[in-house]
């Protein structure tokens, strides 16, 4: 993209300019703050600029969009889950008990979001209602997790082989809705961590060799 004759980078989710823009991280930074306070939905990018100290044009250098500035935000988050499932998948133990403990891992998490921090799971609620980057990049990132765990569950026997691999995992990442979706695990709250053990255990069974 250019502007005024100079050349300006893009990620994919909205952002501009240098990746590694300190502006830009202080920008998230107060964003995040904001929307904490206010919510994402009723905030606007004049809104921020006025709260931030920063004119709107200026805030419009590095995000072409209040979606761009969310799917940021968004993406730390996201960040967050997966550097608590990553350690999951590090840990010394069988593949099952590696599938369970990130069912009750994204239960966890998901209703820490919602009880301590609403306007960030308000946020987390529009990416994936409005199929944000960020939303599907994490999608991909789990379902990969998944795959590399029922493969290396296959490989040492603990789980069957009839099924197709992708099917296995599209099937697993459904199950999870109701655990990790926003708009679904505050009907469940007061149960859910039984819940995530219940259906972690019943998936299991189902890939039992």
């Amino acid at each position: 993209m250019t502007q005024r004759g100079k050349t300006m980078t893009r990620t994919p989710s909205g952002q501009r300019g240098p990746v590694d823009h300190e502006r830009r991280d202080q920008i998230i930074a107060a964003a995040h703050e904001h929307f904490r306070l206010y919510g994402y939905k009723k905030t606007t990018v004049a809104d921020l600029a006025k709260a931030i100290g920063l004119s709107t044009a200026y805030l419009y250098k590095f995000f072409e969009s209040k979606k761009a500035i969310g799917e940021a935000i968004c993406s730390l988050c996201h960040d967050t889950l997966l550097a608590d499932i990553q350690t999951i998948v590090k840990d010394d133990v069988t593949p099952p008990e590696k599938l369970r403990k990130i069912f009750q891992s994204l239960a966890h998490n998901g209703a820490e979001l919602f009880l301590h921090d609403r306007k960030m799971h308000d946020i987390v609620a529009s990416a994936i209602e409005e199929k944000w980057h960020a939303a599907i990049a994490f999608d991909q990132e789990l379902n990969g997790i998944i795959r590399s765990i029922l493969l290396a569950g296959r490989e040492q026997g603990e789980f069957e082989r009839k099924t197709p691999i992708d099917e296995a995992c599209r099937a697993i990442v459904l199950t999870l809705q109701p655990i990790r979706h926003p708009a679904l695990l505050e009907y469940n709250l007061e149960t859910l961590d039984d819940d995530a053990t219940m259906i972690a255990n019943l998936v299991l069974r189902s890939l039992a060799p």
